[in-house]
């Protein structure tokens, strides 16, 4: 190990200097180089979560790249205003507004079926679209809200756009997950109640479950998509000033602020996956700035193989897909 790594380690497991706005502030100095200038010009991506915080920063960024950029939310204003605010950081940006709510299912399909008869090659897929509820709250079809838009939702979208992928060249999806997911490897607890039906809720143990999920349903799938040449990653932004921190964990923010990233700092390593040659070299991976990372902080912390395929089959019966064995 040379030490430009051994040090980006001690950053990642020493948290509060890896995950804060310290983390790429050094690292940029030896982490993997910009994509060029004009990677995206004539490629089209989706960014669900779009019209805020790290979705609308990762957008920006992918538009400067020259992409035609599908902003994916749940309401037209927020979309209307996420995208002035694009065009005002990026003139000329190509920026289409398409209303979506990700844990709606009939929502997904209809939007699927939508985008794939106008754009038969799609180049990436990012999946943002995040909530943490403060109570156990249901979708439109009765499946635990988070569960829903972190992973059931974008399982879907994914599957439906596979063939619009596959037609791309270097096609990618990139799943935003969080470092939270360490917090709560997938064991029993999860596998026998992913909906989180029994006991107390609690919303950022709910964020943190299904963060796993993501990052298993971003492995699980680089496995299924091998032989589309789609590439599939997930990846943690650190700990950004955004809603998804301000809003659902004010206490947490209030205490961080000196050292919280902005969003384009969180949103960086999204925009390098979507469009860097280097992030298709490799699939199924877990990245954090511009690297990639463990998917476990200690040894022990590993998932449990039972709850693993238990969890999976769940979700994919959830999104009714074809159930690969994990």
């Amino acid at each position: 190990m040379n030490l430009t790594s051994a040090l980006d380690t001690i950053l990642d497991k020493a948290i509060v200097p890896g995950y804060s706005s310290i983390g790429p502030a050094l690292r940029r100095r030896w982490w993997a180089a910009d994509p060029e200038p004009h990677a995206l010009v004539g490629r089209h991506v989706v960014v669900t979560g779009a019209s805020s915080g790290l979705g609308r920063a990762a957008a920006t960024g992918i538009a400067r790249y020259g992409a035609t950029v599908h902003l994916v939310g749940r309401t037209a204003d927020r979309l209307r205003e996420a995208a002035a605010l694009i065009r005002r950081d990026v003139p000329g940006a190509v920026l289409l507004e398409e209303v979506c709510d990700v844990s709606d299912l009939d929502a997904v399909r209809a939007y699927a079926t939508d985008l794939a008869g106008r754009v038969p090659v799609l180049h990436a897929i990012v999946h943002d679209a995040g909530v943490m509820p403060p109570r156990r709250t249901e979708s439109a079809q009765g499946h635990e809200l988070a569960l829903a838009t972190h992973v059931i939702g974008p399982l879907l979208l994914t599957e439906l756009l596979r063939g619009n992928l596959a037609a791309a060249d270097a096609p990618r999806v990139v799943v935003v997950a969080s470092g939270g997911m360490y917090s709560a490897p997938l064991d029993a607890t999860i596998g026998d109640d992913v909906e989180y039906r029994r006991g107390d809720y609690e919303g950022i143990r709910a964020y943190a479950r299904t963060k796993r999920l993501q990052v298993t349903m971003a492995e699980l799938l680089a496995g299924r998509y091998a032989r589309d040449g789609i590439t599939v990653h997930s990846m943690h932004p650190g700990w950004a000033d955004t809603p998804g921190i301000t809003d659902s964990m004010p206490r947490f923010a209030k205490i961080v602020k000196p050292v919280l990233r902005t969003a384009e700092q969180g949103a960086d390593t999204i925009v390098w996956l979507t469009a860097s040659p280097e992030a298709a070299t490799s699939t199924g991976r877990f990245w954090s700035d511009r690297r990639p990372r463990p998917t476990y902080y200690l040894p022990g912390r590993a998932d449990d193989p039972a709850a693993r395929r238990k969890a999976w089959a769940y979700v994919c019966d959830a999104a009714g897909v074809e159930h690969v064995p994990a």
